[in-house]
């Protein structure tokens, strides 16, 4: 049984969490056991994962949104303290990664969706708070757009919303998962052909049509599964833990 505290350095040592000025903590959120036999990974803090990992007997929650967000962080809600009482309760550690986990060039969420597409190369794209967290996809030879778009409907196994306002062969494809919808302004600038993330926004239909770019919005949820459940992999593999992944799906 590894202890919880070598979990989380070799995941500190892989993402780096302190080079970046997220939004919220990174790394561990919530002690709990001080020895991991088994980790659930899942996208969200949810009261309604922390029931499912306690019902799977789980020692570590390992999740991309956590708790706390903001500085100062807010007083606690009454749902902030029913999630809280269900990781006392059951003695779960919570952990989470945000912006260092788009950002990995490797399993991160933006790269993973890059290769998975076919990419076959990629650079950095998209700056958040001074680090780039997102790719531009290169494809060569370009991808047919429609057959790029089916593509991003079974990976993430939702139909996407498109604008498809770009030429009907992508060659580059700007990929910033969960809510970047803004960032479609630099994919314009770049001269991108298609950009990708997770929600939409009003303006941007516009804006994308105005700018000459395809842009796909594929879900929040659904673009940000792939980095989280990569890390609880990662930790299987190199600890000999046990790893489950709880999907529970979001229509945003």
């Amino acid at each position: 049984m590894p202890p919880l505290h070598e979990l989380l350095s070799h995941l500190d040592g892989l993402l780096r969490p302190e080079a970046f000025r997220d939004y919220g903590p990174n790394g561990l959120q919530v002690p709990g056991r001080a020895e991991t036999t088994h980790v659930v990974t899942g996208v969200s803090a949810t009261a309604e994962l922390f029931e499912r990992a306690a019902a799977l007997r789980a020692d570590l929650v390992l999740v991309h949104h956590g708790l706390f967000w903001g500085e100062p962080a807010g007083p606690i809600t009454p749902a902030l303290k029913r999630r809280l009482k269900l990781l006392f309760d059951h003695d779960l550690a919570l952990a989470a990664y945000h912006l260092p986990l788009d950002a990995h060039p490797e399993i991160g969420n933006n790269a993973l969706i890059a290769a998975r597409l076919g990419a076959t190369r990629t650079e950095r794209f998209a700056e958040h708070r001074g680090e780039r967290i997102g790719v531009i996809a290169h494809f060569d030879p370009p991808r047919d757009r429609d057959a790029l778009l089916v593509a991003i409907r079974d990976l993430t196994a939702r139909e996407p919303l498109a604008f498809p306002a770009g030429p009907p062969h992508v060659r580059t494809l700007g990929i910033v998962s969960g809510g970047a919808a803004d960032d479609v302004q630099e994919a314009i600038a770049l001269g991108l052909d298609a950009f990708m993330t997770g929600e939409p926004a009003e303006r941007i239909m516009a804006i994308a049509q105005e700018g000459g770019v395809t842009f796909v919005a594929a879900g929040h949820y659904a673009t940000e599964t792939f980095g989280i459940r990569a890390l609880g992999e990662i930790l299987a593999e190199r600890f000999g833990v046990r790893h489950t992944f709880v999907d529970l799906p979001n229509p945003v």
